[in-house]
């Protein structure tokens, strides 16, 4: 597996290794041990989620609030993704900064979402199916948003507002300056 930093280096880009042959493939997805090794710290995943969408369906700016913050290890299935992670560390260098990165069947990216990020993805190709790994159950009663449209993060989703498809709650999200459940730089929410 190879381990790539991004803009932001707390979120990773990870590409495994894909064994090929006139048969087919076959991916290791997940290695806990070189995950661990290569971020210093343990990971413990509980749960796996997988959705099937179509092209234009927006999920998203989801996190939650410690003590449930979420790490969360996503890839494609099938079809394609633009994923986001966004920084809401108060006090961090890169505060309000986000990642994008094309997420495909084809490619088999993974990208690494630590506690301290909300995160979104854009399904660009029909019957999309996206999986992922969280490292804490889901808590209703932690469960925050951010605004998808907020200007302030200058995100380009790709795909034309107009053409979105989105649930009632991510519509009316508050924009990140709106709202005070973040996180703040330096904790260690993995504690």
């Amino acid at each position: 597996m190879n381990f790539i930093r991004t803009e932001i280096p707390d979120v990773l880009i990870i590409e495994p290794k894909v064994h090929g042959d006139e048969r087919g493939y076959f991916v290791e997805t997940f290695r806990c041990d070189k995950l661990e090794d290569f971020l210093g710290y343990k990971i413990n995943f509980s749960q796996d989620n997988e959705s099937k969408s179509s092209c234009g369906v927006l999920r998203g700016l989801h996190y939650q609030l410690a003590p449930d913050a979420q790490t969360k290890l996503v890839r494609v299935i099938q079809g394609s993704v633009l994923d986001v992670a966004v920084d809401i560390r108060k006090g961090s260098p890169t505060f309000g900064k986000h990642v994008a990165v094309e997420l495909t069947s084809e490619n088999k990216r993974q990208l690494l979402i630590p506690r301290g990020f909300a995160h979104g993805f854009v399904v660009l190709e029909d019957d999309t199916i996206f999986a992922y790994k969280v490292d804490n159950y889901y808590s209703p009663e932690n469960d925050r948003g951010i605004l998808f449209s907020d200007e302030a993060l200058g995100i380009d989703w790709k795909v034309p507002h107009a053409k979105l498809n989105l649930s009632a709650k991510d519509k009316v999200q508050p924009k990140l300056a709106e709202t005070n459940d973040l996180f703040a730089y330096g904790v260690d929410y993995y504690a």
